[in-house]
């Protein structure tokens, strides 16, 4: 099994129990330490998407899940344990999702958006 980082594991946990703030931390942790690291910036980038989404900033959601797409595209089909197909088709089911007429919702008006799917991430070794 290989070592990973703990913050690489923390962040399995917080993005399955739905904490995108938290795991913006913890991955922009390991890439400040390697910032030509950009499978660890498109994780990022789709935390960071989902939580703006979540808050109304759908332009910001947007931008953010299309670079997280560019970004992670090199490291298909698996990479650090993790299935990025599975995620590609989250990213890219999101983005079907996600208004491209609409740049922001109050906050009071959120639940007027169309949910995005659920994605579970595991850790898998090959």
């Amino acid at each position: 099994m290989n070592n990973y980082p703990i913050q690489y594991y923390e962040f399995f946990v917080s993005f399955n129990e739905g904490d995108y703030y938290t795991c913006h931390d913890l991955i922009e942790e390991m890439w400040m330490t390697d910032k030509g690291n950009l499978f660890l910036k498109g994780l990022l980038q789709m935390s960071v998407a989902i939580y703006h989404y979540e808050y109304g900033n759908v332009k910001g959601a947007r931008l953010m899940m299309k670079a997280a797409h560019n970004y992670l595209q090199k490291y298909r089909p698996f990479y650090w344990g993790l299935n990025l197909e599975e995620v590609n088709d989250f990213i890219e089911q999101c983005l079907l999702i996600i208004p491209e007429e609409i740049d922001k919702v109050p906050y009071n008006k959120i639940s007027s958006l169309s949910k995005l799917p659920n994605l579970y991430l595991y850790l898998q070794d090959v």
